[in-house]
């Protein structure tokens, strides 16, 4: 396994395309797809969905949609050819010297026309394509295929690159490059954590694997001990009226704000108003794990010490007893127990605080991940190519 230093942007007299290819457009809290669009040394092309698309334009033209779900069921090799056909064309239309592909199973999907076309795939992996075990088994066969066929693979956290390798990848092709955010948007403001009121943040979507009732868990112990204690949450999400109703049930309702998706303006604010953000990750029960979660770089980045656990990606940004404070998955007692200790010792918040600006700002910002990624890419441009041949499993 090998982490990749970053290096100047490229000194090539035209700017190289590369197409990046998505499941789908970008949502708002998927910020790295959007930072990989906008901030590669390279002209990006965009190619999105499964009815493969620049922009709003499908690449190829389509049967007429009250066609379209009988044609999928009776096509079967037929609609994996067109897909391909698509990427295919859009790929050779716009120049590609070499495709990113956000998300395992995308890479899957587009690997057959990087073959046809020559050009190399890099394959980045975000979290549930890594350890989501309905997706592990969907791709048993070709996941190995493309760990073989593809020029590079590109894990967030140390906890996937060595998931990566235990599920047939070379060693030597996956490189650890975790997300960057931009530290000029997330500054600790004027103040510190010490001067501001026992005010708890978490952001992230109410989904099993963020396990946010396990935070109100934590904050309702830590309030009985504090009742001056405040929770704000935002994000949205299918737990999210299950959340409000655990909050009532625990008698914090009144000290537990739910806010909703919202801005980066917003979530930059609220950040500079914290004593400390808090989450509580979990492997889902379907497998489902984070990669390394933006919200705790931006948090860091925000100069606010870190609760959270020790999962996926997170011990690679919170340093233990540092910048932050790790428990382990599930145990809401120790993270009530930091929470306390947070709101008591004031200073404490600060120091770990501050420690955890210049930790996010020397080894996460994203000037340095999007080099990195760019040193990958070009590489895979650069590298040798041998390996990019047809196969049975990928053949059109």
């Amino acid at each position: 396994m090998r982490s990749v230093s970053s290096k100047n942007p490229s000194t090539r007299a035209a700017p190289i395309t590369v197409c990046l290819v998505t499941p789908y457009l970008p949502s708002v809290s998927e910020t790295f797809i959007r930072a990989h669009e906008s901030g590669l040394p390279a002209r990006v092309v965009m190619v999105h969905g499964w009815r493969p698309s620049i922009g709003t334009e499908p690449v190829l033209s389509w049967p007429r949609r009250a066609l379209y779900k009988l044609w999928r069921v009776v096509a079967g090799d037929g609609l994996k050819r067109e897909v391909t056909a698509a990427y295919l064309e859009a790929f050779r239309s716009t120049r590609a010297r070499a495709v990113l592909a956000e998300y395992g199973p995308t890479g899957v999907q587009a690997m057959p026309a990087c073959l046809r076309a020559g050009i190399p795939l890099i394959v980045h992996f975000h979290g549930y394509d890594a350890t989501q075990r309905d997706v592990l088994a969907e791709h048993a066969e070709t996941y190995p295929e493309m760990f073989k066929r593809a020029a590079a693979l590109v894990a967030v956290s140390r906890a996937m690159q060595r998931k990566l390798v235990s599920l047939g990848a070379r060693p030597e092709k996956v490189h650890y490059n975790p997300c960057g955010i931009d530290c000029r948007e997330f500054d600790g403001g004027n103040d510190d954590p010490a001067t501001r009121p026992p005010l708890f943040l978490a952001v992230g979507r109410f989904v099993e694997k963020k396990a946010p009732h396990l935070t109100l868990a934590a904050f309702a112990e830590a309030h009985r001990s504090c009742p001056d204690a405040r929770l704000r949450m935002i994000g949205d999400g299918p737990l999210l009226n299950q959340c409000r109703e655990l909050a009532a049930e625990l008698g914090i309702a009144e000290a537990v704000t739910f806010l909703g998706s919202q801005t980066h303006e917003v979530v930059r604010k609220e950040m500079l108003k914290a004593r400390c953000f808090v989450q509580h990750s979990i492997e889902a029960s379907n497998g489902d794990c984070e990669g390394t979660p933006v919200g705790i770089l931006e948090a860091g980045a925000s100069s606010l010490p870190v609760v959270a656990t020790r999962h996926a990606g997170i011990p690679d940004v919170v340093i233990e007893g540092e910048t932050g404070l790790l428990v382990d998955e599930r145990d809401t007692s120790a993270m009530a127990a930091h929470m306390i200790s947070l709101m008591q010792d004031p200073e404490l918040a600060a120091r770990l605080g501050r420690a955890a600006r210049l930790h996010v700002e020397r080894n996460f910002s994203q000037e340095q991940s999007l080099g990195r990624l760019w040193t990958i890419i070009e590489s895979a441009i650069d590298g040798d190519a041998r390996e990019l041949q047809p196969s049975s499993i990928v053949a059109a």
